[in-house]
Order: structure tokens, then sequence, then C-alpha cells
């Protein structure tokens, strides 16, 4: 049976949806300098004095599903817009949300970011005088050039992944019986609780056995790497396609917390046991739990989150920039906690909350109704949460597609 329901409400659960992934990013880097495990390129600091391998199950757990939810999520609201808007606004909302942002943001945030990673590298090392060296860096105008994304990566790839996908929508739009043809088969699928896990699963360790690898880490650097395209472009397709389907949105309620509570287990049980795993029983592993994660989160969002919230509305609209800008305090702040006698929970905790409290005040006063918030999100916003009203028409979420003044 079909369930229809109001499509604003589809677009509060996913926006939601779509906020809460961002902000899962300042868990993550928050948590990652306090693990036991050396993640080498990908973060190079670590206060080897204070760690504990319960960060690792945090840093791992969010590393699964995050931004394969947040690119499907963004292949959803970018067919939205390319059906019912048209391709050239998708394209010239991409550039002014995408890559704009990226190009400014890069440019604007790479001081800071240099500056706190090599900060508190120096301070865990022992270098008493780590400011007066950084500091001395910035003599040479070379330390001012980005060499890497760091965070800004997923805008990198989102934009490049965005373009592919416009060139195939408008070959395959001169297609349309097989277009028909396969959105009916998809909406098919979606109804079967059981087999789309199968056959989504199925589609991700094909995708694996195509890149060679069972592990994908963040791609920093400016040199595209095509494991990193197929893998998350793959997740960005799917999201796609269920536009065709967002009638039957849903069908994602059903078994939400079995999906969830079945991935927490497996997660777990190869999270403690990851060493023993073969490569093919690794992959089908990492497969299931993305998607058993995938529609546990997004069915409870639906579920839960598709009424109006002020409250949701306020973080959705925050989450770009809150996540832009949280990376450098939490590289610096490790470093003022190094030699705080505490366990490595507390501290991980001293620097979620301190970044978060800094990124929001910052947003609040600095961005929500400031020319920076409009450069964002496409308008300014009030700062009072009353005034936050449920929108006549759906909104598609900044960041992932476009804004409500378009």
């Amino acid at each position: 049976m079909k369930i229809q329901a109001h499509k604003t409400e589809r677009l509060h659960s996913l926006d939601s949806l779509r906020a809460i992934m961002m902000l899962l990013g300042l868990v993550l880097h928050a948590a990652i300098t306090y693990g036991s495990i050396n993640y080498g390129g990908l973060w190079s600091l670590k206060d080897s004095n204070t760690t504990h391998i319960s960060n690792d199950f945090i840093v791992f757990f969010i590393h699964y599903f995050r931004m394969p939810t947040f690119f499907l999520v963004s292949g959803f609201f970018g067919a939205m817009l390319f059906y019912e808007r048209s391709p050239m606004k998708m394209l010239k909302n991409r550039v002014e949300r995408i890559v704009l942002p990226f190009v400014v943001f890069l440019i604007l945030l790479w001081p800071f970011i240099y500056f706190s990673f090599e900060y508190s590298g120096l301070i865990f090392g022992g270098n008493l005088d780590a400011k007066g060296v950084v500091l001395a860096n910035f003599s040479e105008f070379k330390t001012w050039i980005p060499t890497w994304t760091f965070h800004l990566w997923f805008l990198y790839y989102l934009a490049m992944i965005t373009f592919v996908t416009v060139l195939l929508a408008l070959v395959l739009k001169r297609i349309p019986r097989l277009g028909s043809y396969f959105s009916k088969s998809f909406s098919w699928l979606i109804q079967q609780p059981v087999l789309r896990i199968l056959i989504f699963t199925g589609i991700t360790v094909l995708t694996y056995f195509m890149m060679g690898t069972a592990w994908l880490g963040d791609p920093f650097s400016f040199i595209p790497k095509l494991n990193t395209f197929i893998f998350y472009g793959s997740f960005y397709s799917i999201g796609w396609v269920l536009f065709k389907s967002k009638h039957l949105l849903d069908a994602f309620k059903k078994y939400d917390w079995l999906n969830l509570i079945l991935g927490i287990i497996l997660f777990s049980i190869y999270f403690y046991n990851r060493f023993t795993f073969g490569y093919e029983a690794e992959i089908f592993m990492k497969s299931i739990i993305v998607w058993l994660l995938i529609f546990g989160f997004t069915g409870l969002f639906i579920r839960y989150g598709s009424k109006h919230s002020a409250r949701m509305r306020y973080l959705s609209d925050s989450s770009y920039w809150v996540y832009l800008v949280h990376l450098p305090f939490t590289a610096f702040i490790p470093g003022l906690l190094a030699d705080w006698p505490i366990p490595s929970t507390l501290k991980f905790l001293v620097v979620l909350i301190s970044t978060t409290i800094i990124c929001y005040v910052s947003y609040h006063y600095l961005v929500r109704a400031t020319f920076i918030g409009a450069f964002l999100n496409g308008r300014k916003y009030s700062r009072k949460l009353d005034d936050i009203k449920p929108l006549e028409k759906p909104v598609i979420p900044n960041m992932t597609l476009v804004t409500d003044n378009k």
C-alpha cells in the first residue's frame, strides 16, 4: 500500500536528518584526538597520555554512516531541484551554495586550521614554545596558501558528483521509457523492507569490489580520488532515484528501530573483531551496517521529525556555518587541555561543548541575520526562535540544494 503524506513534512524530516549528519562532524572531530588508534595522515593529533578505545568506537560509528547518509539526502534534493525547477537553476545554485563557499572558506579558514593543528601537534610533542614556532611560519607566503581541503573535502566531491549526475540525468531524459521502468522498479523495491536492505547492501559490496579496497579515508588532496567519487556517488545516485518515489518515504518507517538496533549490534561486533575479518567478510559487514543505519536513522527522522519544529529549523539553518568553522577549534582546544589531569572522555566532552558554544554564539550574532548567512543559506534569518514559522512552500535544505528565497 502506498502511504501518502504532505511534501513539506518530508522536507522537514530530511532537512533535519541532513543537519544532524553535518553536526555529528563536531562529535567525530572532538573524539578522534582521544582515541587509542593512530589515524596517521587522516588526523595527525593524538593526546597519547589520555586515550581510550571508546572514543575510537564513536569515531568509527559516526564515520560509517554519516557521509553516506548525507550524500543520499543530497541526491534526493538534487533530483527535486532538477525535475521540479530546472537543470540550470540547480547548477546555478550549486555554484552559489557549494562551490563559492568551498573556495571562500578554504582560503579564510586555512590559516586557522594550519595554526591549530601545528600548535597542538607541537604541544603534544613537548614543545614549550609551540605558539612562537607556529607564528614564525606565517612569515613565509606559502604558509597562507591552502594545500589540503581538510574537512571541506565533501563540498569538493559533492560539486563534482552533482555535475556528473546532471549530465547523466540529461541523457536519461532522452530515454523516458527506461527512466519510467527504472522508477517503477525502484518504487516497488522501496516497499520491500528486507529485500531493499539486501539489494542496497549488494550494490555497496559491488562498489567496494570495484574500488578494490575495504577502507575509504577522507580525501584531503585537491587531486580527485576515483574511489571516493565512486563510493559517495553511489549513495548520491540512489538518493537521486529515490526522489521519484518520494510519495513512498513512509515505507522507511517500517522496521526503523529494528534496523537501527541491528546496525548498532553488527557494528559493535565488527569493531571489536575487525582484525579477524577477511576482505570479503569485511566489505559485506560494512555494507550491511551502513544500510541498516541509513534506513534506521532515516525512518526515525520521518517518524518523529516530519512536523515543523522551530528548534530543528534553527539547527538546520545553522549546521552549514557550524560545520565549516568548527575544525580549528576541535584541533586547537586539545592543545590547551594537554596538561589537564582528567580522563580522555572528559577532555572529549570539554572540546565538544566548548566548540559547540563558540560555533553557535558566532552563528547567532555574526552570521544568522547578516550577509554571511545570506551567502551560505540564500537569505538572512531572524535571531528569534519565535519568528521561525512553518514555510508555506517546501524548502530544499541549504547546502544540499536551494533556499526558500529562490
